[in-house]
Order: structure tokens, then sequence, then C-alpha cells
């Protein structure tokens, strides 16, 4: 029996917090159509339980990701371009779900990553990765474009930054993807998994709800000019989360000294 090609399983013992590992080494966590629909649909069924607080996004073997299964991208091309098309926005909805996830999302990238695992990374909430990664945006040497990731790596680096590693393909080092956004930290190797642990720590601090809509908050945000119409929706958005449940909650347990329900119970002291 072959070895599914997507793994989950709780995050070193932390309750609430589950790792999702692209698990094709053998090919470099190579994306196609299969390893897509199975990634898709493991954001999807995190995202909507509500026992999970955050999602660890990590690969087996040396390689984060090489980004599409090139025997994959060749026997699209052979499909009629309405198909094609269909095709690609396979890839367009993963990344979607991922960027959209209700729960925070974090990629811990523990080598290099190509094309579409760029992508994956970028439309991450969080990313860290260790010093020997790297990221390569490698479409135009093979004839192609990086189409579908082009809004999250834009997103994460700005579009002057983007020219420059589209049009080149040449690699990005650790230290440039985190002075240019793409990654927030990085690590030696023995310390990627302890600072994913570390980072989910943090949120399982935070109340579930809050962490929800400040993602949503920011999406609305961004871009947006700062007028009557920001002033507003957010006045309302704040409005509506400090009188709900948990802003409740929040507010009655600063008040009172002690933990939030929702926080780690070994914070409690």
């Amino acid at each position: 029996m072959s070895e599914p090609v997507i793994l989950r399983e709780t995050f070193e013992g932390l309750n609430g917090v589950v790792k999702v590992t692209l698990n094709r080494p053998a090919v470099h966590n190579a994306l196609d159509d299969y390893v897509i629909e199975e990634l898709s649909q493991a954001f999807v069924d995190l995202g909507k339980d509500p026992s999970i607080r955050a999602i660890v996004l990590t690969a087996s073997g040396r390689i984060f990701s090489a980004g599409a299964d090139l025997n994959h991208m060749k026997r699209v091309a052979a499909y009629t371009l309405e198909k094609n098309i269909e095709e690609a926005k396979k890839l367009s909805r993963l990344l979607d779900i991922i960027d959209q996830c209700p729960k925070p999302t974090i990629a811990c990238v523990q080598g290099a990553a190509f094309g579409g695992g760029v992508g994956l990374i970028a439309a991450c909430d969080i990313a860290i990765c260790v010093e020997e990664a790297f990221f390569c945006l490698s479409e135009v040497k093979w004839g192609l474009i990086p189409a579908m990731i082009s809004p999250y790596v834009i997103n994460a680096v700005g579009q002057r930054q983007a020219r420059r590693y589209v049009l080149t393909a040449d690699r990005m080092s650790a230290a440039d993807a985190l002075r240019l956004g793409l990654v927030h930290q990085v690590v030696g190797e023995g310390e990627l998994e302890a600072t994913a642990e570390a980072l989910a720590v943090s949120i399982l601090k935070g109340s579930p709800e809050a962490i929800k809509a400040s993602k949503d908050l920011i999406r609305f945000v961004e871009s947006r000019p700062i007028d009557e119409t920001i002033h507003a929706e957010t006045a309302r958005r704040i409005a509506v989360v400090r009188s709900s449940v948990e802003g409740q909650e929040g507010i009655n347990a600063f008040l009172a000294k002690r933990t939030p329900s929702w926080a780690l119970k070994s914070e409690e002291g």
C-alpha cells in the first residue's frame, strides 16, 4: 500500500495544533492534481473543525516542494483550452483555501521551494525557514509563468521585487526571503520544529474567534484608503467583537488577573 501524499498529525502534542505534511519526498513534493486535491481537502476540513486552533504546513525529505509536477503539466498541456483552464483553477482554489483559512497557518520550510511551493508559503499567515533553504520562481526557465501563485507572492514581497525574481528565475536565499518579507524568521536546522511550536503556543494564548476576526480584518483593511468607510467598518467590527462571548471573557479575565478560558492551561498560575 502506497504512502499517503498528505499526512495529518497532532503537532508536538499540542492539542488543537495539526501538522499537515507534503509527503512525496521521492519527487521532491511536486504538486500534481491529486496532491492539490488532497491538500485542499485537508485545509477545508481543518478550517471547519472547531477543535483546531492552528495548522502547521511542513514537508518530508530535503526539499519543501519542487512546485508543479512537470509530468502532470505535460499531460495537461494536451487538454483543450477549457479543460486546461479548469485544471489551473485547482491550484488557485488551493491557494485561496489556505489564504482564507479561518485558522492561523504556519509554513515550516526545511528546504528549497520552487514555483508552486513558494506560492504555498506565501499563502500562509506565517512562514519560517532554515538557513539553508532557498526559493526560486523558476517558471520562465521552462517556458511557463507563475500565474496562480503571483497574487500571493506579489502580496508577500511587492511588485518591484517580484519582477526581479520572476523575470530572472534567480534563487532567493533565506536571508533575502527574510529581508523581502516572504518569510518571517530564519533559524538553524535544529531549531525549526521548536520555533514552529513556540509560534503555535503563542497562537493558543489568543481567542480563537478574535484571531479569526483579525485575519478577516487584515484582508478588509489591506490597500483600502483610510476614509470614513474604514472608520465606520472598523468601529463596527470592534463593537461586535467586544460584546461577544469571547470578548467579554477576555476583558473579565484581564480585570480578574486570571487566564482566559481558551488559553493554554499551563499558562495559569
